[in-house]
C-alpha cells in the first residue's frame, strides 16, 4: 500500500489564509517529522490531513482511499489524530478514555469485554501508563494525559497515525520513550507523521522531514539531506551547525543567535 499523499492543501479561517498549496507525502514504515517555527501552520495542516478541519481546496489520499470524502467512521479505521493539550471535563477513568479508541472498529469485531480489556491494557503498557488505568483522567498532569491519548490511538490501531506535538509536556526521558515508540510503530509498517517543536528531536528520530514556514512547504525529503545550516537559518532565524551524532549517526544540531 502506498502511504499518505496530500496535494494542493489550502486552509482558510476567518478570511485568513493559513495553509497555501501544500503537498505532503509520507510512506508506510517511515516516521515523518513536520517542523517549522511557531505559527508555521503545523497543527492546522495535521487537522486538515485528518479531515478534522476540512481544507478549502486539496486532496488527501491514503493508499487508494480519499480521506476527505469517506464517512467519518470509515476514516477513523484508517487514520488517527492525536492532538496536543487534549482537555476533557468528563470524569472518565484512564482505561475508559483508552477504550474510546475501540469504537470505530466495534462493528467489525464480535463484542468481547475480555478482548477490550486486553487491548486497553496492552496500549497503556506500551506508553508506560499501566499503573494509571483506574485514575480519573482529569487528575493527571499534561504529560500523563498526553501519553493516555497516545494509548487511545494505539487502541484505535490505524495504519496512519498523525500526532501534534506528541512530546509536549513530557520530560526528557518520556520524550525519548515516546519517539522510540513512534519509530517502532513505523518499523511495524505504519505511516507516522508527527509535528515536533524541538528541532533536535526531529533531526534525531525522523527519517523524513517536511519544513513549513508561513503556511507553505519550504523543503521536504530525507532528514539528513534537508536539514542544512542554510535552511535552518532561513526558516528559524538562527545560526546552526549540523553534526553527525557519534553513536546513532543521525543529524545533531547546535544553534546560536544570529550575530547583531
Amino acid at each position: 500500500m502506498t502511504g499518505l499523499e496530500a496535494s494542493r492543501i489550502r486552509v482558510v479561517a476567518d478570511g485568513t489564509l493559513l495553509i497555501d498549496d501544500v503537498a505532503v507525502r509520507a510512506e508506510p514504515g517511515t516516521l515523518t517529522a513536520l517542523i517549522g517555527p511557531n505559527g508555521a501552520g503545523k497543527s492546522t495542516l495535521l487537522r486538515a490531513l485528518a479531515a478534522v478541519e476540512r481544507p478549502a481546496e486539496g486532496e488527501v489520499v491514503y493508499g487508494d482511499e480519499d480521506l476527505l470524502r469517506m464517512p467519518r467512521r470509515q476514516r477513523a479505521r484508517l487514520a488517527t489524530l492525536v492532538e496536543q493539550d487534549a482537555q476533557t471535563e468528563l470524569s472518565l477513568s484512564v482505561a475508559e478514555v483508552v477504550e474510546l479508541g475501540l469504537l470505530p472498529r466495534r462493528s467489525l469485531w464480535s463484542s468481547s469485554e475480555l478482548r477490550d480489556r486486553e487491548v486497553v491494557s496492552a496500549a497503556l503498557e506500551r506508553v508506560g501508563m499501566s499503573g494509571f488505568a483506574d485514575r480519573d483522567i482529569t487528575s493527571l498532569s499534561g504529560g500523563e494525559r498526553q501519553r493516555v491519548m497516545l494509548a487511545r490511538a494505539l487502541a484505535q490501531d490505524t495504519p496512519l497515525l498523525l500526532l501534534d506535538e506528541p512530546t509536549n509536556h513530557l520530560d526528557v526521558r518520556a520524550q525519548l520513550a515516546t519517539l522510540r515508540l513512534l519509530r517502532g510503530l513505523a518499523d511495524e509498517g505504519r505511516t507516522v507523521v508527527a509535528a515536533l517543536h524541538d528541532l533536535g528531536l526531529a533531526a534525531a528520530w525522523s527519517q523524513r522531514i517536511v519544513v513549513l514556514s508561513d503556511g507553505r512547504v519550504r523543503a521536504a525529503g530525507p532528514t539528513a539531506q534537508v536539514l542544512s545550516p542554510e535552511l535552518i537559518r532561513d526558516v528559524y532565524g538562527v545560526d546552526a551547525v549540523v553534526l553527525e551524532h557519534p553513536v546513532t549517526g543521525a543529524p545533531l544540531i547546535a544553534v546560536s543567535p544570529l550575530p547583531d
